[in-house]
């Protein structure tokens, strides 16, 4: 009898597993997030991060790259993602794909991480707010102190040199207009992750962005930080010079899609969204307006 009472539990144990595993679950999507210039994973970005996961109910980590502080400003941007894409590469919590939240040149890193990394879990959803995504026209403004003292230094040498596209991070995507072809032939970041390049276009990097479900665009009307501030919906000068600024479907890189941005538009993938105040400066009720759905998305 009680021989007959274990086949009789063993076979409806099985059973039930069988019909489980035919039962699509719902798993939350987990996110990562790249901070700003002069930041660090703790303290505001700590709590930030923790925001976003009590209001979407998505796990998220914030990706820190070196000794966050200082490293954003002095090592270069394609180090930068190179250490992101290893380290996303080592995360289980993202194997089966996720996705982003930036901040302002963290958004540089998103891109090259989307853009770059070989052999990466896929990103769902990408969430940029304040990203200099089309360059910028004149030195970030940066919080008071030494670090920022010696970053804003070095920059106002000559911006186009070796030494200092190797050594100051935001040098890699400023963009001077009526100098197009200084930047075009010695900026090391920008006109790659932009495919600006004639050629040397590389048709993967428009493969893996346009593999985006959703790229959410946010730009702050009152942006002091990024000159100009539409350069956060890739809108941008003319490269003549400052008298004209281009909205985002009026630039090269739209119109001739040279990243997959107008393929997204054009599928209804991408939303231009905007918000009142200065840089990076963003309500608690417009996370939850323009952050957290995206983040709320489940896989089966």
């Amino acid at each position: 009898m009680e021989k007959c009472f274990r086949r009789s539990v063993l076979l409806s144990t099985v059973i039930a597993a069988m019909l489980f595993s035919f039962i699509p679950v719902s798993i939350s999507i987990p996110f990562i997030l790249f901070h700003g210039i002069g930041d660090k994973c703790s303290g505001g970005v700590s709590n930030f991060t923790q925001l976003l996961t009590n209001l979407s109910g998505s796990p998220g980590f914030c990706l820190e790259i070196g000794n966050g502080e200082k490293d954003s400003w002095f090592m270069p941007l394609i180090k930068q993602t190179s250490l992101a894409c290893e380290k996303v590469k080592t995360m289980k919590e993202l194997s089966q794909g996720y996705n982003i939240v930036a901040e302002s040149q963290g958004n540089l890193v998103a891109r090259g991480l989307i853009e770059f990394c070989d052999n990466a879990p896929p990103v769902i959803n990408y969430i940029s707010l304040g990203g200099p995504h089309a360059g910028i026209a004149k030195i970030p403004k940066c919080a008071s102190g030494p670090i920022c003292d010696i970053g804003e230094a070095m920059l106002k040498l000559e911006v186009y040199t070796d030494f200092v596209q190797d050594h100051i991070a935001p040098s890699g995507y400023i963009k001077i207009p009526g100098e197009i072809s200084k930047y075009l032939e010695h900026s090391k970041y920008l006109p790659k992750v932009n495919n600006e390049r004639p050629d040397e276009r590389n048709s993967t990097f428009k493969d893996r962005f346009t593999k985006l479900h959703n790229l959410v665009l946010v730009m702050f009307e009152s942006d002091t930080t990024l000159i100009p501030k539409e350069t956060a919906w890739f809108g941008y000068y003319e490269d003549e010079g400052f008298d004209t600024l281009l909205s985002t479907q009026q630039t090269k890189l739209y119109r001739e899609d040279w990243i997959g941005l107008k393929a997204l538009d054009v599928a209804g993938k991408v939303k231009f969204e905007s918000v009142l105040g200065d840089h990076l400066s963003i309500s608690d009720e417009e996370v939850v307006e323009y952050v957290v759905p995206y983040l709320m998305q489940s896989c089966m």
